[in-house]
Formats: structure tokens, sequence, C-alpha cells
């Protein structure tokens, strides 16, 4: 039984042969059919991005976000991350914006893997060094994410990109569609105690700072004409292995994931919250 059918199941209350509407597509019970009012709208949570159309009761919320938790550690020792994408897995810029010595790029853009023109031809997108190798490694211990507060459009564009068959990200992608201001939790059907967050601003985390890996912010291209120092597409160089913020950061989450399954029968008391704690205490 999956985690959706076992709280689709929890709906029906046995004694009273009643249905509580636990989850519903388009207005319509998933458990019994029937419609479900505007009155239960209210207490509802869209999860559009999984699903057109699917909305979750908060108990629902609750109980797929523990036994998603639950299935993920003792079936496939795995936990939950959530990405942010600019800043932190690439740096996008306005082609437009591109300073004179950084054009070259325009003619180096087809020939390279790391670098990629959005269509219609706006953006030009440089993908941070080692992502592939970390979205390979990290999919081996991690059900991962995307977060952002991009649209929908943007996101789906650069997926392309870093994840063209899906097999990291699925469809767990959200954007400022569902989460206009800030992020949230709420919108991650996985138990707190189980989801790394990494991402290179922290304020947008405002309930969730515990979660947080805080990555090194990423830039590529020029800020602006008033900066400074050159930037790496100026200086034609980019991130090595010794100052690569994803490398830094895999190796944070080895240690977590290390550290939460070091013994299984503690699993269900374990918390990645006070792992990131002592890991970044030794630091």
């Amino acid at each position: 039984m999956s985690v959706f059918e076992a709280v689709i199941s929890d709906s029906f209350s046995p004694h009273s042969n009643t249905c509580s509407h636990s989850v519903s597509l388009h207005g319509i019970c998933t458990a019994c059919n029937s419609i479900v009012d505007d009155d239960d709208q209210r207490h509802r949570r869209p999860f559009d991005y999984l699903s057109p159309g699917l909305q979750l009761t908060h108990h629902a919320v609750t109980l797929t976000k523990r036994l998603e938790t639950l299935s993920s550690c003792f079936h496939h020792k795995k936990l939950h991350l959530v990405l942010d994408l600019d800043h932190t897995l690439l740096h996008a810029t306005e082609v437009s914006s591109l300073t004179e010595a950084e054009k070259y790029l325009l003619e180096e853009e087809t020939c390279r893997d790391d670098l990629w023109k959005l269509k219609p031809d706006r953006y030009l997108v440089k993908l941070r060094p080692f992502l592939k190798d970390f979205l390979r490694e990290a999919d081996k211990m991690f059900t991962m994410s995307v977060y952002t507060m991009g649209t929908r459009s943007y996101a789906e564009a650069i997926l392309q990109l870093i994840d063209p068959d899906r097999t990291y990200f699925g469809n767990r992608v959200i954007t400022r569609d569902e989460s206009p201001r800030t992020k949230t939790l709420d919108f991650v059907l996985a138990d707190e105690r189980g989801v790394v967050i990494v991402d290179d601003t922290l304020n947008v985390w405002p309930d969730h700072k515990n979660n947080l890996i805080l990555i090194s912010r990423y830039n590529y291209f020029r800020k602006k004409e008033s900066q400074r120092s050159k930037p790496y597409s100026e200086e034609k160089t980019d991130e090595s292995e010794c100052n690569s913020g994803l490398v830094a950061v895999f190796r944070v989450l080895k240690e977590v994931h290390c550290g939460f399954f070091r013994v299984r029968e503690e699993l269900e008391s374990k918390d990645v919250r006070l792992l990131l704690q002592e890991v970044f205490s030794l630091v």
C-alpha cells in the first residue's frame, strides 16, 4: 500500500461508516467520490505541484508527512533534501546584461555542457561546478525536491537542463506560485525531522532555520558594473574542488545521513536538526 493509499483509507471511520474526505482531487473526495463542499475546502492545503487539483486536509498532511518519512527511512534508507536553484545550483543572467568581457560565452555556449541559453534566448545559465556529481551522489541518500522563488515556467526550463528525465526530482518542484513570499516546509510532504534544506539565503526560511545548510552564494557572471573584483566569467575561471560550495555541502549531507542511520533501532527518535547542530558545532 502506498503512502497516499494509506491516508485515503484513513478517511473512513469504521464505527460511523463516514468519510473525512482527507484527500480530494478537483473538489471530489478520492475515497468516497463525494463532492467536497466550500466549508471543507477552507480546511485544506493545495498540492497542485504534485497533481493538479490535489488538496489534503491538515490531518492528512501531517499523516502523509509521517508515513512518507517512515517509509523512506525504513525501506529506502533515504532522508529528504530540499534544494534552491539560483545561486545554489546555478547562476543565471540576462543575455542583454553581459559585459563585453563576457560575450565570448555566447560563442562557447553551444560546445559546453555547463552553459545554456534558455529559450527564447533571454537568459544565459551557468551550472555550478560538480552539480552533476552532486545530484547523482545525493540521490543515493535523499529524495530530492526543488524549491525556488522563481516562476514555474523558469523552474521547468532549468530542470530540462539539470534533470531532463526527472530522475532526481520527479514532480517535486515548488515555486513562488505556491509560496510567493517565504519558503516553508508546509508544502514538503516529509516530516521535518527528516528534511534537510540547502539554500544560499537564510531569511527566506523564517520557520525552518534548524533544517538549513547555508551554502556559499554562487556568482559566476558580473553582478553590476560597479563590482570591483572580476567575476569568474571575466577571469575565465570557476570554483575548484577545494572551494566548491556543493562539495562542502555534500560532506555535511553525508555526515548527517550517516548519523541518522547509524543505529537502525533508533530511527524513530532521530532528528536531522539535532545532527546538523552537532556537525556545525565541530566546524
